[in-house]
């Protein structure tokens, strides 16, 4: 049906194949990604993309200093802290079970890659796979001490101080749309 067009690129090929997720060579393919992710560990780098096509929207380019980690985040809700559910005084209807915790999977995920790799700068990041107990992510970083991204003008300006740790303070994509800094007017 989309592959009609004849002016589609092999990105273009790509964008549409992920935005239809239940087709069948889609769920066919997260199905065995999703069991190849659960064997590997939590945070782990990737040479390449496994979405060439996201990862480039969002500023992503196949060159020396751009690096990518896969992350997964268990998935669930926040369950409050407190001892077999005991509130201990507070009131009663404060809950423990049905909390939400403020940031996204997503924010979470650049959090854990940032701290693993201090040296590096998070650029962006974005969904890849998710089954039952987990969400995964991929990270984009760069590497602002590299000469190749000091020498580039469009991506030059992450290797400011003011970037450092972006994703603590929710200044990336994921943290702003936190934040509701994703309305217009900002």
């Amino acid at each position: 049906d989309f592959f009609s067009t004849s002016a589609m690129g092999a990105y273009k090929y790509l964008q549409e194949l992920w935005r239809k997720k239940q087709s069948d060579v889609l769920r066919y393919l997260l199905r065995i990604r999703a069991w190849e992710y659960r064997q590997l560990p939590g945070v782990h780098r990737v040479t390449q993309p496994t979405r060439p096509d996201k990862a480039r929207r969002l500023g992503y380019k196949a060159k020396e200093g751009f690096v990518i980690y896969r992350v997964r985040i268990r998935r669930g809700g926040r369950k409050r802290k407190v001892h077999h559910g005991n509130t201990h005084g507070k009131p009663r209807a404060e809950g423990v079970t049905e909390l939400k915790f403020y940031r996204s999977k997503r924010a979470v995920a650049e959090e854990r890659v940032g701290k693993r790799c201090g040296n590096l700068r998070v650029l962006n990041s974005y969904w890849i796979n998710e089954d039952s107990t987990y969400k995964y992510y991929e990270v984009i970083l760069v590497d602002p001490s590299h000469k190749r991204i000091l020498s580039d003008p469009r991506v030059n300006w992450i290797a400011k101080v003011a970037h450092k740790h972006r994703e603590l303070r929710g200044v990336t994509a994921a943290g702003r749309r936190n934040r509701g800094l994703s309305v217009r007017g900002h």
